[in-house]
């Protein structure tokens, strides 16, 4: 980005935080008003769109710690009245607003006597210090072939473009089977593969799809959300799942069919004694070769019949006849 567009536009407003903000602020307030300004969510809308676009590039800026300080500090210049352009000269600094705001910039303190300490702009100081500011260091000084103001060298000359912001919603089996995808971003459609077994918040960088600048595009952000599924989850290696089961079936076994993304059953057998948290695994029958990983979870009628409640009387008696030991809670006892 210029720095002309810095010195225009105050990305702090833009996401409606304080030049104090902290990189969690500023996600925080990103995030908020990225979902209210999302093109999914105002279909039709230019003024949401341009908002959208505008809160994305801030965002890009400020959470970039690098980015975030430069664009600091072209505000300041800006702001202490700091101007590119010729002056009176005097000594061998020879561009007098500049010095004064690199002193407050920098540190460059009180002279003694009272009188402000001044920068010696001679030749290649101030390239040198602009160069290392803005782009990471010249190649020569200020007016120099390659140097600052050369129009062809460092400085704002070598700047790459613009990075763009987007955002994408997938559901569960689609984030994690991955899915190439079409996206309006900046006016043009850009295609972007989505890798599978990706997570929530995941951020994709697309290196050169950005805007086009004299040292090369910038990049493409793409920002995943991945909406949560009514039965599965996934921890980076296996999808989780809650398997319910009777307390009969889990006292005496049994085989039940569980669903599986895609729209396929599989079927898990419960071993004879489970507590709840017994973990069963399926290996491989989730989508992609993930390995399924079920934990039991006992559940009970809310509202058992006399029989059955009878029946449930009659097994503690012969759970504690048969296992006079058995006692669920001994973990309890002690504390």
């Amino acid at each position: 980005m210029a720095g002309q567009d810095w010195v225009d536009k105050d990305f702090y407003a833009a996401l409606g935080v304080s030049k104090k903000a902290d990189q969690a602020a500023i996600k925080k307030a990103y995030r908020k008003l990225a979902r209210k300004y999302h093109p999914d969510q105002n279909p039709g809308d230019k003024a949401a769109e341009e908002k959208f676009k505008s809160i994305g590039e801030a965002y890009q800026v400020l959470s970039d710690p690098e980015q975030k300080r430069q664009y600091d500090a072209i505000r300041a210049m800006a702001g202490g009245g700091a101007r590119f352009s010729a002056g009176p000269t005097s000594g061998r600094g020879g561009a007098g607003g500049f010095e004064d705001v690199f002193a407050s910039m920098f540190g460059a303190g009180t002279a003694p006597g009272g009188g402000s300490a001044r920068f010696n702009l001679g030749e290649g100081d101030l390239g040198s210090m602009l160069g290392s500011l803005f782009s990471g260091g010249t190649r020569g000084g200020y007016g120099a072939p390659g140097g600052f103001g050369s129009g062809a060298g460092g400085g704002f000359g070598r700047e790459k473009g613009q990075d763009l912001a987007a955002e994408v919603t997938l559901d569960f089996a689609t984030a994690m089977s991955g899915s190439t995808m079409k996206l309006g971003v900046d006016g043009k459609t850009m295609t972007v593969r989505i890798p599978g077994k990706i997570r929530d918040g995941k951020k994709l960088r697309l290196r050169g799809k950005g805007r086009p600048g004299p040292a090369g595009n910038g990049d493409l952000v793409v920002t995943v959300h991945v909406k949560p599924d009514s039965v599965y989850s996934f921890d980076g290696k296996a999808l989780q799942m809650q398997l319910p089961v009777t307390a009969a079936e889990a006292l005496v076994g049994a085989k039940v069919q569980i669903p599986l993304l895609g729209g396929k059953q599989a079927t898990i057998k419960i071993p004879a004694g489970a507590d709840s948290g017994t973990k069963l695994r399926l290996r491989g029958k989730g989508l992609d070769g993930l390995d399924v990983v079920a934990r039991v979870q006992i559940v009970n009628p809310a509202y058992p019949s006399n029989r059955v409640v009878d029946i449930a009387k009659q097994l503690a008696s012969a759970i504690a006849a048969d296992h006079p030991d058995f006692n669920p809670r001994s973990h309890l006892e002690g504390r």
